[in-house]
């Protein structure tokens, strides 16, 4: 065996080392030399065979003191975010989760996405009142039927015609103002059902009568039902017509008369005087109630109705519900 690696490698024995001390030898720098191609040589250093002290103390100080450099130089180039990558495919409530076990400062990975444009729900929120519209709140379809009269003794044709009366005034204004000729058919649950295709367009010059919106759904038979999804073209003129109406909303809830207009404002007022006296003051001790609910900084108002979205939001302006029911917290079960 010792005679064989003398002859390959002409390894020297200056120690007269006997062939049983000669079977496992130490690697030259020949046999190292031979596979040094299939080592990355910046990773580790070079095997020294050499007997001398100083020289293998001061070449294996080198090397330690360059590899740990080079370790130091990756780790100032890390960073916390660097380890939140997440290997799972993403959903969204796996965002939110990773998002709130995150500290503050981190950033979120996820895909970006539309923030809803309702507001968040207050931190302190305590108590959350759901109410129905009709004959809960205000008294309408039991005028229209005659029951609300035969109930409480009241004139049942008065009460018809005040009902009549006040339907008209709620359908004018939901066809004037609110789009509803446009959305009867493509009713929504929440004023922000279709936000997510609205592209922020300025709607201060534009036409809606003019942008074939009612014209090319009727032909397409696009709103058969709520959620038929049309065109993207289509979609975007529908969410900008939610969009108007939520702006109206915003504007005129505490003044529905200049809305209405000189004219209409009276003939408003009047009937409002008239179901006010018919109902004993109904309207006004529900006012009261929500009134003190939405003053507290704990409790909410939400209102869940029967009635399609558009003609829902006419009646809240027009009964003067608006100041204590904000346009996100209307909801249509229909």
């Amino acid at each position: 065996s010792s005679g064989l690696y003398a002859t390959n490698n002409s390894v020297s024995n200056p120690a007269n080392y006997t062939a049983t001390q000669q079977d496992y030898p130490s690697y030259t720098t020949f046999g190292q030399n031979q596979y040094a191609q299939y080592y990355p040589a910046s990773t580790y250093g070079t095997y020294v065979t050499s007997n001398s002290v100083d020289s293998t103390s001061s070449t294996a100080a080198y090397q330690l003191q360059d590899h740990t450099q080079a370790m130091t130089g990756q780790a100032a180039e890390l960073h916390p975010g660097d380890f939140d990558t997440v290997q799972s495919p993403s959903t969204p409530i796996k965002e939110l989760d990773d998002r709130a076990c995150r500290s503050g400062g981190s950033k979120s990975r996820g895909r970006g996405r539309k923030n809803n444009p309702s507001p968040p729900p207050d931190s302190d929120l305590e108590r959350v009142f759901v109410w129905d519209l009709d004959e809960t709140i205000i008294v309408f379809h039991s005028l229209l039927t005659g029951s609300y009269a035969q109930k409480y003794g009241k004139d049942p044709p008065m009460a018809v015609t005040l009902g009549l009366r006040m339907e008209e005034m709620i359908f004018n204004l939901a066809d004037t103002h609110l789009f509803f000729n446009d959305l009867e058919e493509c009713d929504q649950v929440h004023i922000d059902d279709v936000s997510s295709d609205d592209n922020g367009q300025d709607l201060s010059t534009y036409s809606f009568a003019t942008d074939g919106f009612h014209a090319a759904a009727t032909s397409a038979n696009l709103c058969l039902a709520t959620g038929v999804r049309g065109g993207v073209d289509w979609m975007r003129k529908l969410a900008f017509r939610y969009r108007r109406v939520k702006e109206l909303y915003s504007t005129y809830k505490n003044n529905v008369g200049g809305l209405l207009g000189p004219a209409k404002r009276d003939a408003w007022l009047q009937l409002r005087a008239e179901v006010e006296a018919l109902t004993d003051s109904w309207l006004t001790h529900a006012l009261k109630s929500l009134s003190i609910i939405s003053s507290r900084s704990n409790c909410v108002n939400v209102l869940v109705t029967t009635t399609q979205l558009i003609p829902a939001l006419a009646k809240v302006l027009l009964y003067s519900l608006g100041s204590v029911f904000p346009i996100e917290n209307i909801y249509s079960a229909t």
